[in-house]
């Protein structure tokens, strides 16, 4: 395991993400949970909805999933964004159907490492 990974169960759709490597197996529903890859901006048909984008602001960030407009309906839509910081610090913020798929981060422009979203259809997205 890796700090910052993602694992989502593949009964019940549990999410949980590594803060802390330990030891052992990460179970839930009586399997092991499954590391989601993150997809780059190069590897998907798809990416057009889906790439974060990042925008410089006065007061830190700015992301917009993707170049063209996401769908936030009930049944598919960005779940959370997320930034990592060079020092490993992490912001978040968690989406929900009708809310507009970005978020503002009060995070130095240069100081951030990547950014990544989850699309409750399509996965972890990396620019």
């Amino acid at each position: 395991m890796e700090l910052n990974e993602i694992y989502k169960c593949p009964i019940c759709g549990n999410i949980v993400e590594i803060t802390h490597i330990g030891g052992g197996e990460l179970v839930c529903c009586g399997k092991p949970m499954e590391l989601l890859e993150e997809k780059l901006e190069h590897q998907e048909f798809s990416m057009e909805k889906h790439v974060p984008i990042l925008e410089k602001t006065k007061c830190g960030i700015k992301v917009k999933i993707a170049s063209v407009l996401h769908p936030m309906d009930y049944n598919h839509f960005i779940e959370f964004i997320e930034v990592v910081t060079n020092d490993n610090k992490i912001g978040r913020k968690y989406l929900k159907p009708g809310d507009l798929p970005e978020a503002e981060f009060n995070i130095e422009f240069e100081k951030v490492s990547y950014v990544r979203e989850y699309c409750n259809l399509h996965g972890l997205w990396r620019n």
